[in-house]
């Protein structure tokens, strides 16, 4: 039987100051808008937003969300090639107004979290070398050396049973999933 199992491909969450939103998405993460308008049976105003030259849209913000109202957005994760480039953009939400910043050491990924203007939280990440269970987090600082930062995660995963290389859980998970 082929693998005919769904990707999740983009998403779209309502929002109360589209303008607002659009601007935060845009000037922080460098995603573009690829098109606007209102929809002809979802009668909401929606900007679609993609930073991949094969993806029209891999971010929808939709108008409808009524002020004062919390978010139930868990998290919206945007993966960087870097260190360097995750160390970039959380300035660059810092200074666009990103509250309640929190870097973490998740033994697979090194993420930094806040919260959008409206209150959705976000990961910046980018993977490790490694595989850990999860949940786990501990304190990443951002200020440190690739070098130091490297280290710490391998002392990290080695404290960690089930820890193993990212090979490694990729081929189990490829067996699982056939």
């Amino acid at each position: 039987m082929p693998n005919d199992r769904p990707s999740l491909a983009h998403l779209g969450i309502f929002v109360t100051d589209i303008a607002l939103m659009e601007r935060f998405y845009t000037d922080v993460f460098g995603l573009l808008v690829t098109d606007r308008g209102v929809g002809k049976v979802f009668r909401n105003q929606l900007v679609f937003l993609s930073g991949a030259p094969d993806q029209h849209h891999q971010l929808v913000l939709s108008s409808g969300k009524a002020p004062e109202t919390p978010s139930t957005v868990m998290q919206l994760s945007f993966k960087v090639p870097s260190l360097d480039a995750l160390r970039a953009r959380r300035q660059q939400a810092q200074d666009h107004g990103a509250k309640d910043v929190i870097c973490l050491n998740h033994g697979n990924a090194w993420s930094v979290y806040f919260n959008d203007p409206e209150g959705n939280r976000i990961e910046l990440y980018l993977d490790t070398p490694f595989h850990t269970p999860q949940p786990c987090g501990e304190p990443l600082d951002l200020d440190l050396s690739d070098d130091a930062i490297l280290q710490e995660t391998r002392i990290l995963i080695e404290s960690l049973s089930g820890s193993m290389s990212s090979e490694a859980f990729a081929a189990h998970m490829t067996e699982r999933l056939a």
